[in-house]
């Protein structure tokens, strides 16, 4: 069977890119190398017309490596590792409204993800990404020789917590991901040092004073957010979208409400981070 050229168009200079000319549902070896070698290239990758059931995108991404079941939000029924997306008119909430990388506070928090939207609304609904190499490489020389060799505290309970309480949740007194990580991690495919501090799971530096530690992570999460860094993907019906969670950033954004916005999410393991 004769396959389009795949081509790969860059949004922005430092984070993201279109892909033309494939089928996420039946992708070759040479064409997942081609797929695999963007999403290091370009953190966070973008496709339409990817019409694909819950087995092909679990497929897809086993492709990259063993999927987790989220801490917090039950799976698909028969798919535990299958997080649905979910938002309409009665929602009190939408997923993922701050900047954050997926479930950091993990002890192997992701090294990436990938979302599928079957049902968007006529307008909103976006999804901004930003490139954590690129926030790094901004600070001045002074600024990333006080952060190289940090720790940081990355806890899953106060937001999960919050969730549940908003949803009127019983989590049943489960625990949840606690895990120290370095502030400034490097990339162990491209090797580039990105800052790894979210404002969703990150709480406190280590060794530094209360108040030290408020200030520079205040400094960050507002780094971060700057525009310099990001892209801004718009969601069409089968729409994928994919990320590496070790050098990007993502914030989605709920301005669409009563609409409905839907899909489903898996999850790939990583490693820990230095």
């Amino acid at each position: 069977m004769s396959r389009n050229a795949i081509t790969i168009t860059p949004v922005t200079p430092v984070i993201g890119a279109n892909v033309d000319g494939i089928d996420l549902g039946d992708l070759s070896d040479s064409e997942f190398a081609v797929l695999y070698d963007g999403l290091m290239a370009h953190g966070a990758l973008f496709f339409r017309g990817q019409d694909i059931s819950i087995e092909s995108q679990k497929l897809l991404g086993e492709r990259f490596g063993k999927l987790v079941a989220h801490p917090n939000d039950p799976g698909v029924d028969g798919h535990p590792e299958v997080m649905p997306i979910h938002a309409d008119e009665n929602s009190v909430r939408a997923t993922g409204e701050e900047w954050h990388s997926d479930v950091s506070c993990d002890p192997l928090p992701p090294m990436g993800s990938i979302v599928r939207m079957h049902t968007v609304p006529e307008t909103g609904g976006d999804t901004l990404f930003a490139c954590m190499y690129a926030a790094y490489e901004a600070l001045s020389e002074r600024m990333r020789a006080l952060l190289d060799g940090l720790r940081a505290v990355h806890d899953g309970a106060p937001y999960y917590q919050r969730v549940n309480r908003l949803l009127d949740r019983d989590d049943g007194g489960r625990t949840y991901p606690r895990a120290e990580h370095p502030v400034i991690r490097t990339h162990p495919v491209t090797g580039r040092k990105a800052l790894f501090v979210n404002k969703l799971f990150t709480q406190y530096i280590v060794g530094v004073p209360t108040g030290e530690s408020r200030a520079l992570l205040g400094f960050l999460f507002e780094h971060v957010s700057r525009p310099h860094f990001q892209c801004r993907f718009r969601w069409r019906r089968n729409s994928v979208a994919m990320w590496d969670n070790r050098c990007t950033q993502h914030h989605a954004i709920w301005d669409y409400w009563p609409a409905t916005r839907s899909g489903y999410r898996v999850t790939i393991q990583g490693e820990k981070p230095e």
